[in-house]
């Protein structure tokens, strides 16, 4: 397998970033696809949780700024499974050796962190490039910067030393799925459980006024 080390200082801002939609669907095992469309999302995730984050923006912008970052989470998190099925795949022949160890995160997963520390860099080397900032501004991010770098390099390192021992048998990973909530249908959503409530108000309503009808017309009668 390549080595992680020979992409990590490659990372930044996607090349094509906004010049149209973000891919929904990949070529089967494709890593490298998977790899860019993970990257891709995080980016747009960047983008949204700012505009979120305005005050003075009306709220149904708001709105559609959190909606949008559902959207590109959960794809991000469908382009980590989409990392590791194929390297899972490549790996299947591998006999696990005795007292192999487990690794918590999955190669998708540090691949997806380097995707957000890598954005994190550009950010920072830009605050270090400014020229109306103050001194200790520049100097504070670029401190910052320093330990992202090595941040950087360290995921890089741990990403390489899973996929040799995984190749020899000495460790592995588990694909165990991300099921977010908010865009797998739950059996009751937030909105069903709204909706339940309100028809249960007006049929009580309903009843309660079909009562006093009845009571009115056999005090009539």
């Amino acid at each position: 397998m390549r080595r992680a080390s020979s992409t990590c200082t490659t990372g930044g801002w996607p090349t094509r970033y906004g010049q149209g939609p973000v891919a929904t669907s990949l070529p089967a095992n494709d890593v490298w696809a998977a790899v860019e469309a993970n990257h891709r999302n995080n980016a747009a995730l960047w983008r949204e949780e700012d505009l979120a984050r305005r005050r003075l923006a009306p709220d149904a912008e708001i709105a559609a700024n959190k909606r949008a970052i559902d959207g590109y989470n959960q794809r991000r998190n469908d382009a980590i499974e989409r990392i590791d099925e194929p390297l899972l795949a490549r790996l299947f022949a591998v006999t696990i050796l005795p007292g192999a160890k487990l690794n918590s995160e999955t190669a998708g997963s540090i691949i997806d962190r380097l995707s957000i520390v890598s954005l994190k860099i550009r950010a920072m080397r830009a605050q270090t490039l400014r020229t109306d900032a103050e001194a200790a501004h520049v100097t504070a991010c670029s401190d910052k910067l320093a330990r992202l770098i090595e941040q950087r390099g360290d995921l890089c390192a741990c990403l390489d030393q899973l996929l040799d021992e995984s190749t020899r048998g000495e460790a592995f990973w588990k694909i165990y799925r991300q099921f977010k909530m908010y865009n797998d249908p739950p059996p009751e959503s937030a909105d069903l459980r709204r909706a339940r409530r309100l028809v249960t108000r007006q049929f009580g309503r309903l009843l309660l006024q079909r009562r006093r009808e009845l009571v009115e017309q056999l005090r009539v009668g």
